[in-house]
């Protein structure tokens, strides 16, 4: 059975406007503008590897900072796939990654547990990769996780380029996004011995 679990999501205020529209059983296609090239360029990794299908255009202050911008992107993607999940019947629940780039090893764990929960180790080298400020990486995180109601660990297990950590992450983080919202043909009811997540 073909599913189409698809959300869209709109957020203005007066720092940034986003649009968003996901599709969490597409194929990886995308299209997505922040204004931020780094930025566009991570998201399209996670994309590719979660497979779902993404469109967001995002107008943010970025001209003062990438701060709010960043943010609110996490906050529209975690607010999408919450929404696309609905109950989440059926879910695998669980994901998980561990991803090399080149010297970089990073491991990425994932619950959508309803108790949103970032755990975040990782220390960059680097104060900007090109333009970007490396720091947002996490406060990109902690906005989707707290949106999508995940917990969520992430950790670099050793590495020295920044560039390739955070490229790593946002991989891993998509690979594990595949596995935790695909189905367990064998348990089509919500995944929790409570029912309900």
């Amino acid at each position: 059975m073909k599913r189409h679990r698809k959300a869209e999501v709109r957020r203005k205020t007066k720092e940034t406007a986003v649009v968003l529209k996901l599709n969490l059983d597409g194929s990886g296609k995308h299209s997505i503008e922040t204004g931020i090239p780094f930025f566009d360029h991570m998201l399209s990794l996670l994309t590719h590897h979660s497979r779902m299908d993404l469109s967001l255009k995002a107008k943010g202050d970025i001209g003062v900072d990438a701060h709010h911008t960043v943010e609110d992107v996490g906050i529209c993607l975690g607010d999408g796939i919450r929404k696309a999940l609905g109950e989440a019947k059926g879910i695998q629940r669980y994901g998980a990654a561990v991803i090399p780039m080149d010297e970089t090893l990073v491991s990425i764990a994932m619950d959508f547990s309803m108790r949103p929960c970032l755990v975040f180790q990782m220390k960059l080298r680097r104060s900007k990769i090109g333009t970007f400020d490396p720091e947002l990486v996490e406060e990109f995180f902690k906005a989707l996780g707290n949106h999508a109601r995940i917990t969520l660990h992430i950790n670099l297990l050793y590495g020295r380029n920044s560039h390739h950590m955070v490229e790593a992450v946002f991989k891993g983080f998509g690979r594990a996004l595949r596995e935790a919202v695909s189905f367990d043909e064998r348990a089509p009811q919500i995944p929790s011995t409570k029912g309900i997540l």
